[in-house]
């Protein structure tokens, strides 16, 4: 079993077997790491191993795409706490200059908006499309989520320009 079918189905020990520093951050042909499938999958026990084993969770698919931008698209809060105690930026943008956070708010992960605003994600950052986190939950009618990136905003974070 390969690297990326062991990350896909959550076979840990296949997984470890395949583990070493030469294949841990390789690509397939859609430029995802063993990482970034373990964590579109849900696969946090995967994810884990990887991480330990040196996966870095700052790398990006052909579209710029991260682990954790992955788990906030799916809506999975345990796989993105690993993720996020593990160095995965809360800052990093894909090709669209959209972050995890545009991610939880557009696709109403209400859970994940509070986790990524602990770890200092800001909802005022705008994407290639001029809209920034809050206006994805406003459009989405995610009222809950909507309030908690408006009093984050107002609590001092940062505008990106």
């Amino acid at each position: 079993m390969e690297i990326f079918e062991a990350a896909r189905s959550n076979n840990i020990a296949a997984l470890k077997e395949q583990l070493h520093p030469l294949n841990v951050n390789s690509r397939d042909a859609r430029g995802s790491t063993p990482l970034i499938i373990a964590a579109y999958y849900n696969n946090a026990e995967a994810v884990k191993a990887l991480l330990d084993a040196g996966a870095d969770p700052e790398l990006q698919d052909s579209m710029g795409n991260t682990a954790l931008m992955g788990v906030c698209f799916k809506g999975y809060p345990e796989t993105a706490k690993v993720l996020l105690e593990n160095r995965a930026s809360v800052h990093t943008a894909n090709g669209n200059a959209a972050t995890a956070l545009t991610f939880a708010a557009n696709f109403g992960r209400n859970e994940l908006i509070t986790m990524l605003l602990a770890y200092g994600a800001n909802p005022l950052q705008k994407d290639n499309f001029g809209k920034n986190p809050i206006d994805y939950a406003l459009v989405q009618e995610n009222a809950a989520g909507y309030e908690m990136l408006v009093a984050a905003a107002r609590n001092g974070m940062p505008s990106v320009h």
